[in-house]
């Protein structure tokens, strides 16, 4: 009889965060995958569980992924965790899921810690509808998808952001969403917990020049705004700081006019 795989989420900050259940199911399963061997042992030192922990990452994920398979199989029951919070998250973890569901191997998610929902409700947004992102692809065109996309979300947006990247993919947003607000949640559960609220510009000027630790952004979700001239919007987009090409693009794909024609008018501007 094959064994099961629990998804067991750790804490994001403060080691107390972490439910009776998970602290049970790392003491019995046979097997404990993580994302950082190094940050779990230091939490199974922590409530003094010692078992066997293997390595499994984005990088490793294809062949670690077959011989946790094969341990399942085998009968073993295998725990997975990841950094913190909930393992399957903008993380590897998922891969792993899909390949047991595949095999028909049990899969059991446990509830516990996540960045997401604790940033939300402390944000003071919408909590009744909202959308998850993940982290911002890095490849131009779709960056510049994704970030339409968020400019014209209603929902509460949720994206994850590394501390070396926040403040340009801030600058990014700007011209997007303009007037809407915007909370940075970081280091969450942690000594140095804080979050920073106000217009991107408000929060830019409040972060300062060495950012550390874990960050959640929120964006409020857009609203219905009564339809803009094409010349005030594609002036709005640049003086946002903009790129003339990127708001010429952006003014037509907002109002659903040919490039062309908004082309015409920049040009018309500039004479």
């Amino acid at each position: 009889m094959s064994g099961s795989l629990y998804l067991c989420p750790t804490p994001i900050g403060n080691l107390e965060d972490i439910t009776l259940r998970v602290l049970r199911i790392l003491k019995e399963v046979d097997i404990i995958a993580a994302e950082d061997t190094r940050q779990t042992l230091k939490l199974l030192n922590h409530y003094d569980i010692k078992k066997t922990v293997v390595s499994y990452h984005e990088h490793n994920k294809a062949s670690s992924g077959k011989k946790l398979l094969i341990d399942l199989k085998a009968g073993k029951n295998v725990a997975l965790v990841t950094d913190a919070g909930t393992p399957g998250i903008s993380d590897p973890g998922e891969d792993l899921v899909k390949l047991c569901l595949e095999e028909k191997i049990n899969v059991v998610s446990l509830p516990g810690a996540t960045a997401i929902t604790t940033a939300l409700v402390g944000s003071g947004f919408d909590t009744k509808k909202f959308v998850f992102l993940g982290f911002l692809p890095t490849k131009k065109s779709e960056r510049e998808s994704a970030l339409d996309e968020i400019g014209r979300e209603k929902r509460t947006v949720i994206i994850y952001e590394a501390p070396h990247r926040i403040v340009r993919t801030l600058e990014e947003l700007k011209p997007y969403i303009e007037g809407r607000k915007v909370v940075i949640a970081r280091e969450l559960t942690k000594v140095h917990e804080e979050y920073i609220r106000g217009t991107a510009d408000e929060v830019l000027s409040k972060l300062g020049d060495d950012v550390k630790g874990e960050i959640v952004v929120l964006i409020e979700g857009g609203r219905d705004e009564v339809a803009m001239e094409p010349e005030e919007l594609l002036r709005k987009y640049i003086e946002c700081g903009m790129d003339k090409k990127e708001a010429i693009k952006l003014t037509a794909k907002q109002l659903k006019i040919p490039k062309s024609e908004i082309y015409k008018l920049a040009l018309k501007d500039e004479s």
